[in-house]
């Protein structure tokens, strides 16, 4: 059975509330249920921190022990040299996910630290990108 764990980063705890016109309406533990189901064969996981040093711990912690790593960094992903550099430290590939399109923001939103570093990156396709991103270990 494949071990996965989905990370995401800071005020995804906020999905369902946060700007439903970009985010949605199903927060996030709601959409993971349904995950969960749809992909019995899969021990999935998730871990959520509004800290960047958390995230590094996770993703230190987490990138010897699983199969795959989905990590949605939010903000973090523009600014955090940190969480790419444990990125490219640990042996378990990552996916980089976002809910949006990010090159269809901000400009500094065009920019990721996590990107060089990860086996894939998929955007834009609201929460499917999670789900994707589990298909893309299987």
């Amino acid at each position: 059975m494949k071990k996965i764990i989905i990370i995401n980063g800071p005020n995804l705890n906020l999905l369902g509330k946060r700007e439903p016109n970009i985010y949605g309406s199903l927060t996030f533990m709601e959409f993971f249920e349904t995950v969960k189901e749809k992909y019995p064969e899969v021990s999935l996981e998730h871990f959520q921190s509004n800290i960047e040093g958390e995230l590094i711990d996770k993703l230190q912690e987490a990138g010897f022990a699983y199969d795959g790593i989905i990590l949605n960094a939010a903000a973090y992903t523009h600014t955090s040299v940190g969480i790419g550099d444990a990125v490219k430290a640990i042996e378990t590939p990552v996916v980089e996910v976002h809910i949006s399109n990010t090159f269809s923001r901000e400009e500094f939103r065009h920019q990721s630290y996590i990107s060089p570093n990860s086996h894939g990156v998929i955007l834009g396709f609201g929460l499917q990108s999670y789900e994707l991103a589990i298909q893309s270990f299987l």
